[in-house]
């Protein structure tokens, strides 16, 4: 069950907003839903410009964090670039490692293994690989702002530590020589919206103009950080940022060098993701490279990502991501039993979904595998969940939320029961000891229970407008697609259509349901194509919808493009039965007669 919410735009913006753009009214109302109701933010948004960047030296510590970078290439010291195993992590660290790579320094990256080392930069990672390789500088990225230990003993050692990261920070920091993250109380630069690898990218940009500055390149090519793009746009949308402001540029921009010139390792693991060149966008990011990319910290060690993204050679890149996409195979088979699993106990023990939360551990659960079960649990069960796994003795957990619900500040609530946390309002991770386990259940549950009320347990989708299907065009899905790249803070566009015909109907696969839809007042034409995932019936639909939620975009297949509704939620007219379908099982076509199905919104 969703609740449908109508936008309604101010009509003065949108008035503004097509007399500015000489656009139709239908885009300007799609650009105020989206809370862009100046002229300004509306051609920053339509042409997103490296020009608009903000000021990567607003940023705290900053200036602190380049020079010291400077003396290290000038002085040939030993650099560690210490990174997390998510593409965030991984592609932060490649992109300084490059960079570095290019202007000489003594450079070298580190990513800890997820399952035998945790998340984060430790005492142990001090004595090995810092203090047993000689590096004087560490610098971190997508992570460091909980490491105060690590940080202590590095300086200790004579080891100089920069943090770069975005994650929720709390006074005191760590005592590192620097530490950039615009999510500090003190940091000016308002870029709390940024990845860990849009802060990386940041720190590269002041790096390369200090070095200008200094003369650096007067006898070196200096390199063009736009062709990094490829990498911030990857991180970026793996870590579900908003992809507004800075994002939004960083995002654009790399879509379209890898559309245009992608890295031997992109472009492979296009090809064995069956991504068409040159037609990648956000969505293909987030749901067919960055699952891939993850699954190589998820089912054994990220560097293996990191590689595919740093080789030039296509050869080594096409094996690399062959690797990985048999570790996304396996990563897929081993989050499904163990959402099997959760269903059977929640089954078993209903009392989990009369909870605020739903807070489960298990010994045989893999860590790496927890934040994606949590994603679904949350999506089908719209509640806070936490996964725990206790394979090495210790509870190493995932945490993923609702709208509404700061999931930071609830583990913070507990943080007496846990060794450590981090992490977003959305999405967090924990450490804790096995036997305090149970005592942390029964806390957040209940402090979740106190915070969230019933009408938030609800999932909401929001509509931009009334789109009947007869309206449809080609230059309509056109503007609609102007506002791409979509994701967090800019989702992709959702209509309403009423009184809608289905010509025909069938089931692929397993879940998918594929239509050919009219609009029900008898128009004329040939109709238009229709996709629906996830479905719960195995059987056709009624002939009829009366309301239909969807998302309207091009479908490019073999050089061609065809407009394509995916259709997110229906109300079935309850009507005489269907003449005789044709649906597609995994055994394959059989007929089936007179049936018909409600579904509610």
């Amino acid at each position: 069950m969703k609740k449908w919410n109508m936008l309604q735009p101010k009509t003065e913006a949108i008035n503004r907003l097509r007399t500015h753009l000489q656009c139709s009214s239908f885009l300007a109302s799609l650009l105020a839903n989206r809370d862009i109701d100046s002229t300004s933010l509306a051609d920053r948004f339509l042409i997103p410009s490296f020009r608009h960047l903000s000021d990567p030296s607003a940023m705290k510590d900053m200036d602190t964090a380049v020079r010291r970078i400077h003396d290290a290439i000038l002085r040939h010291e030993r650099i560690l670039i210490f990174g997390d195993y998510d593409v965030d992590g991984v592609t932060a660290a490649v992109l300084i490692t490059e960079f570095l790579n290019t202007v000489g320094a003594e450079v070298s990256y580190y990513i800890p293994h997820r399952e035998t080392e945790g998340y984060g930069l430790k005492p142990v990672h001090i004595s090995d690989p810092a203090i047993s390789n000689n590096v004087n500088l560490i610098i971190t990225v997508d992570c460091g702002s909980s490491s105060h230990e690590a940080v202590h003993m590095a300086r200790c050692a004579g080891i100089d530590v920069i943090i770069t990261d975005h994650h929720t920070i709390s006074n005191p920091m760590p005592e590192a020589l620097a530490v950039v993250n615009p999510k500090r109380s003190d940091c000016p630069s308002g870029a709390g919206n940024l990845a860990g690898v849009g802060v990386a990218f940041f720190l590269v940009i002041n790096l390369r103009k200090y070095l200008r500055d200094r003369g650096f390149w007067a006898s070196r090519n200096e390199p063009n950080l736009k062709n990094a793009c490829d990498l911030v746009a990857l991180g970026t949308v793996a870590d579900m940022v908003p992809l507004t402001g800075d994002n939004r540029i960083f995002v654009k921009g790399g879509i379209d060098i890898i559309n245009s010139e992608p890295r031997p390792g992109i472009q492979s693991l296009m090809e064995i993701s069956g991504i068409q060149h040159p037609f990648l966008n956000s969505e293909d990011i987030a749901f067919k490279l960055a699952p891939r990319l993850n699954a190589a910290g998820r089912m054994a060690h990220a560097k293996t990502a990191a590689r595919l993204l740093l080789t030039r050679d296509s050869q080594k890149a096409l094996k690399l991501a062959e690797t990985l996409n048999a570790l996304n195979s396996k990563r897929r088979s081993v989050e499904q039993r163990v959402l099997d699993e959760i269903h059977l106990r929640l089954q078993n023990e209903p009392e989990h979904l009369h909870m605020g939360a739903i807070v489960m551990a298990d010994a045989a659960w893999p860590s790496g595998i927890l934040g994606i079960v949590a994603s679904r649990l949350v999506h089908q069960f719209f509640r806070p969940v936490v996964l725990i796994s206790t394979q090495n003795g210790t509870g190493r957990g995932s945490a993923r939320s609702i709208p509404g619900f700061d999931l930071y500040q609830g583990l913070k609530s507990c943080a007496d029961s846990l060794i450590g946390f981090g992490g977003h309002a959305a999405a967090a991770g924990l450490e804790i000891s096995t036997e305090r386990i149970p005592e942390f259940r029964i806390r957040f549950t209940r402090m979740a229970g106190s915070l969230i009320n019933q009408d938030q347990m609800v999932p909401e989708m929001t509509i931009d407008g009334i789109l009947d299907i007869q309206d449809i065009t080609p230059a309509l899905i056109d503007e609609i697609e102007s506002l791409k790249p979509y994701g967090t803070g800019n989702p992709e566009p959702v209509f309403l259509a009423t009184d809608i015909h289905i010509v025909s109907s069938g089931i692929v696969g397993r879940n998918t349901r594929r239509m050919l839809l009219k609009s029900g007042n008898g128009s004329s034409g040939a109709g238009i194509s229709a996709v629906q995932f996830n479905v719960d019936s195995p059987l056709p639909m009624a002939s009829e919808m009366r309301e239909m939620v969807y998302r309207l975009r091009w479908n490019f297949w073999n050089g061609n493009r065809t407009p394509q509704i995916l259709v997110e939620d229906a109300i079935f007219s309850l009507q005489s039965p269907m003449t005789e379908s044709i649906m597609r099982t995994d055994d394959g076509f059989i007929p089936v007669k007179n049936a018909m199905t409600y579904q509610g919104p």
